[in-house]
């Protein structure tokens, strides 16, 4: 039921709290009260639009912002969720005219403002772009740690890696306790092979400040080559458990698109059975023919007994431990995730995981390459 007694002001400022501690459920409800109460309050209009915004509900936000705008033409923070929803939509020219709209009404010394429309800019893509709102914040908060690494960032991105590095420590100067900048430039020195650096300052991080598997997979094996660790080694154990707390904050997009592609394939597969059983009887057959034929033709070396019975052990994020020859443990991976389906197929839908989870691509056509791509990407790590 609305509370009338509360103004616009103060309806404001409780949605903002709700929005702060991420109960946007909550802040919609109370905006959606607000709003009936007071339609002409222009920062309820805008709380609004942020609320979807967060919710990924875009055409309602830009709706929102919209009418704020009607209010207020010149609102800055309705100019800015507007921008933002724009880029979404894929309206990069209007999204952009929208941000410089801020610009021109004069809101460029507005640092917070500056940040917010140059994240929103990088986590598009347009980096380019984003680097002149980070610099105009620093231009105008050149003691805001927050706003020099941003720029430290997008020179990264931009491939300006010497900036960057200058930024980042000038972050760090500025504010020694800013986690998220010391990781960054760790990675960007493991990046530039300057691995002392890196190792130095990822010892002053603690697992709690990674929010990324790929940086706690380079400490752990620095420290285990510089102060020759072994596995089971009890410094490294914070840092296997913190591996484990990210492997299981699995993205919900992924889950949902695993499970479809997971049904179609029971589906395709239900529907063909005999087809299934005289393909997989015929592989076997071939499968036969072929090794009765090389075995024919000459007696496999003592080489060859050798690198087939080669142990190898793999170390998955979540801490199993698989072992035997690279064909033995992707089967025992295959029937521990998804036992029965095909090996190839198997391998191929893994390194489209992979892919999704870090961007780099794996290869699928063997075992071995598959393992040694994987761990490339920072999914598992390869023993021996």
């Amino acid at each position: 039921m609305p509370t009338p007694f509360l103004s616009s002001e103060e309806y404001d400022e409780r949605a903002h709290a709700l929005y702060d501690e991420g109960k946007y459920d909550e802040a919609l409800v109370l905006l959606r009260e607000a709003v009936a109460l007071y339609p002409s309050a222009v920062e309820l209009h805008v709380g609004f639009g942020y609320a979807r915004l967060a919710r990924e509900e875009y055409a309602w936000a830009r709706r929102s912002f919209d009418d704020a705008l009607v209010l207020d033409p010149d609102h800055e923070d309705a100019l800015a969720g507007l921008g933002e929803v724009l880029l979404k939509f894929g309206q990069v020219d209007a999204g952009v005219r929208t941000f410089e709209r801020t610009i021109t009404l004069g809101y460029d010394d507005d640092v917070d403002l500056m940040l917010q429309i140059g994240r929103a800019l990088f986590r598009e893509g347009f980096v380019d772009v984003s680097l002149a709102y980070f610099e105009r914040a620093v231009a105008n908060a050149a003691d805001s740690a927050e706003a020099v690494a941003c720029l430290g960032y997008a020179q990264h991105r931009l491939l300006r890696d010497p900036e960057a590095i200058a930024s980042l420590r000038h972050a760090l100067a500025l504010d020694p306790q800013f986690a998220e900048a010391r990781v960054y430039l760790a990675n960007l020195m493991y990046d530039a092979g300057d691995l002392d650096e890196a190792l130095a300052e990822f010892e002053k991080t603690s697992p709690p400040d990674h929010w990324d598997e790929l940086g706690i997979w380079r400490l752990i094996e620095l420290k285990k080559s510089v102060y020759k660790l072994d596995d089971t080694d009890g410094e490294l154990k914070p840092w296997e458990l913190r591996l484990i707390e990210l492997a299981g904050e699995t993205d919900d997009i992924d889950d949902l698109l695993e499970e479809v592609e997971q049904s179609l394939f029971e589906q395709d597969t239900a529907d063909l059975p005999e087809e299934k059983e005289q393909l997989e009887a015929l592989g076997t057959l071939l499968t036969g023919l072929v090794t009765q034929h090389q075995g024919e033709q000459a007696e496999p070396t003592s080489t060859d007994v050798l690198a087939a019975e080669t142990t190898h052990r793999v170390i998955m994020r979540d801490g199993t431990v698989f072992e035997g020859t690279w064909v033995a443990i992707v089967e025992s991976l295959r029937d521990a995730r998804d036992a029965g389906r095909p090996l190839p197929e198997f391998m191929a839908a893994e390194a489209r995981r992979y892919y999704g989870a870090t961007g780099m691509s794996v290869a699928s056509d063997a075992p071995e390459t598959f393992l040694r791509g994987g761990a490339d990407a920072g999914m598992l790590r390869i023993v021996r």
